[in-house]
C-alpha cells in the first residue's frame, strides 16, 4: 500500500487521493446491503478528466484493479470495492457543461445528479425523461453505467434510449468518443450501446450528451 501511495503521489494532486482506511471504508460499497465489499487500497476522488486518465494508466502499469463509483445509490453492489483495488469516485465531476433548449440536448459530466439536470431542463420547458427511484440523488454517469430505468421506462425507455454521445477513458488512458448528435447513426458498430450498462468494465465514462424531451403537461383532473 505504501508503494501504491507513493506512485499515486507522483501522478495525482495530493487532495484527490487518500489511503486512509476510514475514509476509504465510507466509499467501499453502494446501497446493496446483502452484497459483500472488499478492502480497497486507495480512493481517488477525481476533479478532472486528467486525474481519471492518470489513475487508469497507473492502475494498468501496476495491475491494480479499479472500481468506479458514482453517487453510490445503486442496489446491485456494482460500486462495491474488491480487495486491493483503487476506488475511482467521479461525484466531483458534476458540471452541466451545456444545455441547448433549441437542439434539445445537454452535455454533462458524470457526477451531475439526475434530478439536478431535470430541474435545469424544466426551466426551458423540457425534461430529462429517465426516472430511477433515486432520481433526486443518483448521478447521470451511474445511470449510464447501469442503463438505469424507472417507473416511466415503459413510455420513455431506459437511460440508453436518451444518450446521444459518450466520452470515455480506456484502461490505457486513451480517450474515446462514441455516438452522434444525428438521429440516424447506423454506420459502424454501436459503441454507445456497448458502453451503456457495462458498469465500468470496458471504460470509465467521463462525459455524456443526452437528449431532452418537451416536459409533459400536468395531469388533468
Amino acid at each position: 500500500m505504501t508503494d501504491l501511495r507513493a506512485r499515486l503521489a507522483e501522478v495525482l494532486p495530493h487532495e484527490e487521493f487518500t489511503t486512509d482506511p476510514e475514509i476509504i471504508a465510507s466509499y467501499a460499497h453502494d446501497q446493496a446491503g446483502l452484497c459483500n465489499s472488499g478492502t480497497a487500497a486507495a480512493l481517488v476522488r477525481a476533479r478532472s478528466v486528467d486525474t481519471v486518465i492518470a489513475t487508469l494508466r497507473l492502475a494498468t502499469a501496476t495491475r491494480t484493479p479499479v472500481v468506479t463509483r458514482g453517487a453510490g445509490t445503486g442496489l446491485s453492489g456494482g460500486a462495491n470495492a474488491v480487495d486491493g483495488c483503487i476506488i475511482l469516485a467521479l461525484h466531483k465531476l458534476d458540471r452541466i457543461l451545456e444545455l441547448d433548449p433549441v437542439a434539445g440536448i445537454a452535455r454533462v459530466e458524470p457526477g451531475v445528479l439526475n434530478g439536478t439536470l431535470n430541474a435545469r431542463a424544466r426551466e426551458h420547458g423540457l425534461t430529462y425523461a429517465p426516472d430511477p427511484a433515486s432520481r433526486a440523488i443518483c448521478s447521470i454517469g451511474g445511470n449510464v453505467a447501469t442503463n438505469a430505468g424507472g417507473a416511466c421506462c415503459v413510455k420513455y425507455g431506459v437511460t440508453g434510449d436518451h444518450v446521444a454521445c459518450l466520452e470515455a477513458i480506456l484502461a490505457d488512458g486513451s480517450r474515446i468518443r462514441t455516438g452522434s448528435l444525428t438521429r440516424k447513426n447506423v454506420a459502424g458498430l454501436d459503441l454507445n450501446r456497448l458502453l451503456i450498462g457495462s458498469e465500468g468494465t470496458l471504460a470509465v465514462i467521463v462525459g455524456i450528451t443526452v437528449r431532452l424531451l418537451p416536459a409533459p403537461r400536468p395531469a388533468a383532473r
